[in-house]
């Protein structure tokens, strides 16, 4: 790997966080959910490499809880099925379908590490507790990823060619 690409998947790791914190004010709408798919697309499983930047940097602003461990797997996860789904869907309607089903069972994968700590009963209380916040998520990244997929997989895939990063078609 180049330097390059280390640079730049450190920036887009850092990008995925500042726009986490600043969206921080409102109940589970983010945007980093939109931001990893289009990462995908371009990148394809390159794209781990700023999630994990992102990851990590999560858990230095926010403390290595056990909700870090959730991160661990989740935007891999996110990641892993745009890779997979990436010659099966098309348009930024499909991809915001997807974004809005992954923000609806984001709180039913985050429930996982508490089944270890606490049981069933602990990972059921997790993630029916957070089912109001899961529903907004679901519905803020569906509305996300449509409006703003394809103006950010053209200034992204713009941004790479410029910076000499090969994508994906």
């Amino acid at each position: 790997m180049r330097t390059r690409e280390l640079v730049l998947y450190a920036i887009l790791g850092a990008m995925l966080a500042a726009v986490q914190v600043a969206l921080a004010v409102l109940p589970n709408i983010e945007l980093v959910s939109a931001l990893i798919i289009a990462c995908t697309l371009l990148l394809g499983l390159r794209a781990l490499y700023p999630v994990y930047v992102f990851v990590l940097l999560e858990g230095l602003l926010y403390g290595f809880g056990a909700w870090f461990v959730c991160y661990l797997y989740v935007w891999a996860a996110l990641v892993l099925l745009t890779w997979a789904l990436r010659r099966a869907l098309f348009g930024a309607l499909s991809w915001a379908l997807l974004c809005g089903m992954f923000g609806l069972v984001f709180g039913a994968l985050c429930a996982l590490p508490y089944l270890f700590v606490g049981g069933w009963p602990a990972a059921l209380a997790y993630w029916v507790s957070g089912i109001p916040f899961d529903l907004l998520h679901g519905a803020g990244n569906t509305l996300a990823c449509a409006l703003l997929l394809r103006p950010c997989t053209r200034v992204l895939r713009a941004g790479f060619t410029a910076y000499g990063v090969a994508c994906k078609e």
